[in-house]
């Protein structure tokens, strides 16, 4: 993408001199270390944004409702000083309800945004009408909905025809000169 933006701008951006970068990457998985003594972490911080939509405003409400709530009991209401062990029971409930998710998202990743080719077949793969359905209730439901297991089958065989074809598409497409 940023490579066909460059090409496109060309001329316009030729002989310019670059200032200043400024980015920081999306924490699109969660950290390998989320708690440490008493200090825990939720949110964006704790990297609780998802892969693909880049959605995380509902993960961090959550993940900062249950962490409060894991506080809560394991400070007996207040009574006792929480722990680190209070803390990663938070961890892994979360980790219980949402791990699937981060999981599935991760993988349709790697298989679908690794090349334009394999975007493509993502985008065939999206107009099937199971494929938008169990988006829908994955999304509405903030986690993987089990789906139908022949209609599982059919999808993933459509999906390798789908990334056969669009690789093939792209071979041609590269002997094809602009």
């Amino acid at each position: 993408f940023q490579a066909a933006t460059r090409l496109r701008a060309k001329d316009k951006i030729e002989g310019g001199k670059i200032i200043r970068v400024e980015a920081y990457p999306i924490p699109e998985h969660p950290r390998p270390k989320r708690v440490s003594g008493r200090v825990t972490l939720v949110g964006d911080a704790a990297g609780y944004v998802t892969k693909c939509s880049g959605e995380g405003i509902y993960f961090a409400a959550k993940s900062g409702r249950m962490c409060a709530e894991a506080i809560v009991a394991g400070s007996a209401n207040g009574t006792r000083m929480v722990e680190e062990s209070d803390l990663r029971k938070y961890l892994a409930e979360f980790d219980r309800l949402y791990w699937p998710t981060y999981k599935v998202l991760d993988i349709l990743q790697k298989v679908f945004y690794r090349s334009n080719a394999a975007r493509e077949a993502f985008v065939e793969m999206c107009a099937d009408d199971y494929v938008q359905k169990m988006t829908f209730d994955s999304y509405l439901y903030k986690r993987v909905v089990p789906g139908n297991p022949l209609d599982d089958i059919k999808l993933a065989v459509n999906t390798i025809g789908s990334l056969v074809r669009a690789t093939a598409l792209r071979r041609e497409m590269e002997k094809v000169t602009l």
